[in-house]
C-alpha cells in the first residue's frame, strides 16, 4: 500500500514522537553520566539537581509544543479562512481592542508561569545550607586540581588520558577519562567551591546539573549531589586555550564505606601535592595527545 505525502507526513511525526518518548527510557539502561550515541534530549538524571532540570525543561517543552500547535491551526485557519478566492474585498480592520488585550495578557502570563520555576531552580542549584562535605575545584590550563579541606586538605590533579593509553575497551571513554577522578559519597550534599589560576574555565558535569565558572581572583559555590554509584562525566565548557577540547571530568560516587576508605589512602598518595603547581605551559597548535602526556610529566 502507497501512502500519499500526508500520510507520510503524519506517519514520520508518529515515530519521532514515539521516539522522544522511548528515548528516556533507553537512557537509563546506559550507563549513567556518559553521553551516549543517537541520544535525545538531556542526559539521564544521576541527583536531584537534574531531576530538578528535567522538570523544567519538560515544562518549557510543554508549554512550546502548545504554543506551536495553536499557531500552526491559527495560521491555516487564516490561510483557509481569508484566501483571495472567497475574500476578493479585504478586511479594513484596523484593530481590535480584545484581540490587542489577550495577545498582550496571555504572553505576560506564559512568561510568568516559565520565570518562578525558573528562578526557583537556579537558587536552588545555588548552594546548599548543609553540606556534607566540602571540595574546591580549581581549573587551569588544562587540568583540574581538586582540594579536600575536610579531609585534612590534600589536593591532588586531574589529567585526561591520552588515546593510547587507554585499554581497547574504554577507547569510547576518549576525552572523558582522567587519570584522578573526583571522588564523592552517594547521597552526601557536595559543597563545591570553584576558583580560576590562570583563565575563565568551567565545570560541567550534565548528569549531575552542575556548572559553575572558575574564575581567576574569584571564588563560586554551587553544590551536587549523587543518588547512586557510577561515575559521571563532564567537561570544561568555556573556551579556555589551545586544549580546551582535552579537559574532561570524571566524578565517581561511591558508597561512604568505600569513600573513607579512599580518603585514608588519598592523604598519604597525595601528601606531596598540596602545594599548588604552575599551570602546564601552552602547547603549539599541533601538539597531540601523547605531547599533552609529555607537558603534564
Amino acid at each position: 500500500m502507497r501512502l500519499s505525502g500526508w500520510k507520510r507526513f503524519w506517519a514520520a511525526a508518529f515515530c519521532l514522537a514515539m521516539a522522544a518518548m522511548v528515548t528516556p527510557a533507553l537512557a537509563e539502561e546506559q550507563m549513567v553520566g556518559a553521553p551516549h550515541a543517537w541520544g535525545i534530549g538531556l542526559q539521564a538524571a544521576g541527583g536531584p539537581i537534574k531531576e530538578a532540570i528535567h522538570d523544567f525543561n519538560a515544562l518549557v517543552l510543554a508549554i512550546i509544543v502548545v504554543i506551536t500547535i495553536f499557531v500552526a491551526v491559527l495560521l491555516a485557519y487564516c490561510i483557509w479562512r481569508f484566501r483571495a478566492s472567497v475574500n476578493p474585498t479585504p478586511s479594513t480592520t484596523s484593530h481590535n481592542t480584545l484581540l490587542e488585550v489577550a495577545w498582550t495578557a496571555v504572553p505576560v502570563i506564559i512568561l510568568l508561569v516559565i520565570a518562578i520555576p525558573s528562578f526557583r531552580l537556579i537558587y536552588y542549584e545555588d548552594r546548599t545550607r548543609d553540606a556534607d562535605i566540602t571540595i574546591t575545584v580549581q581549573g587551569r590550563q588544562w587540568y583540574w586540581h581538586y582540594t579536600y579541606p575536610d579531609h585534612g586538605n590534600f589536593a591532588f590533579d586531574s589529567y585526561p588520558i591520552p588515546e593510547d593509553q587507554l585499554p581497547p575497551e574504554r577507547r569510547d571513554l576518549y576525552r572523558l577519562a582522567v587519570d584522578n577522578e573526583l571522588v564523592i559519597p552517594v547521597n552526601a550534599n557536595v559543597r563545591v567551591i570553584t576558583q580560576g589560576y590562570d583563565v575563565i574555565h568551567s565545570f560541567f558535569v550534565p548528569a549531575l546539573g552542575v556548572q559553575r565558572y572558575s574564575i581567576p581572583g574569584r571564588a563560586l559555590e554551587t553544590w551536587m549531589r549523587a543518588d547512586r554509584e557510577g561515575i559521571f562525566y563532564g567537561q570544561c565548557n568555556q573556551i579556555c586555550g589551545t586544549n580546551h577540547w582535552f579537559m574532561p571530568i570524571a566524578v565517581r560516587a561511591v558508597s561512604r564505606e568505600d569513600f573513607d576508605k579512599w580518603v585514608a589512602e588519598a592523604r598519604t598518595r597525595f601528601a606531596s601535592a598540596d602545594a599548588p603547581a604552575a599551570p602546564a605551559a601552552a602547547a603549539p597548535a599541533e601538539t597531540d595527545t601523547v605531547q599533552i602526556a609529555e607537558v603534564r610529566r
